[in-house]
């Protein structure tokens, strides 16, 4: 299954989000630290906000954060939300023109694997990606002075 960058993008976020959970952090700083497009990850993070898993904090001094707990957090949950469709194949979709639908058993062995794929990440949190390397290398630490 290919994972969209709009996707990507919400994990990367997550994952830097979860590693700088003390203070707020910008949009600006992300997309910097993760060398990627501002305005692309400026979709990314309002549609996270919409599906309710960043909170946005207006103002001077405003930023990003979590708006819930890391372990609250499902991979499964951010694939589902980001992911356009799960349309493996044209066959998942409504309207399939393909002589072989209904009967095709492609299309079972490909939808087994798609749930065993979800299942997969719906076992794992945010937290189960937030290591000791993630925060060595994503946590934000202030130059002294």
């Amino acid at each position: 299954m290919y994972i969209t960058q709009h996707t990507d993008y919400a994990l990367r976020a997550l994952i830097y989000l979860g590693t700088n959970d003390d203070r707020l952090v910008t949009i600006q700083e992300i997309a910097e630290r993760f060398d990627v497009s501002r305005n692309h990850l400026m979709k990314v993070v309002n549609a996270l906000i919409r599906a309710g898993f960043v909170e946005g904090v207006r103002g001077k001094g405003g930023g990003l954060r979590l708006a819930r707990a890391p372990r609250e957090i499902g991979v499964g949950d951010v694939l589902r939300q980001m992911e356009p469709g799960m349309d493996l194949v044209e066959c998942f979709a409504d309207g399939c023109q393909c002589i072989l639908d209904p009967s095709c058993r492609l299309k079972v062995a490909l939808s087994d694997a798609l749930a065993a794929f979800l299942k997969v990440l719906d076992g794992k949190t945010l937290a189960d990606l937030l290591g000791k390397s993630e925060h060595a290398i994503l946590k934000f630490h202030p130059l002294p002075g």
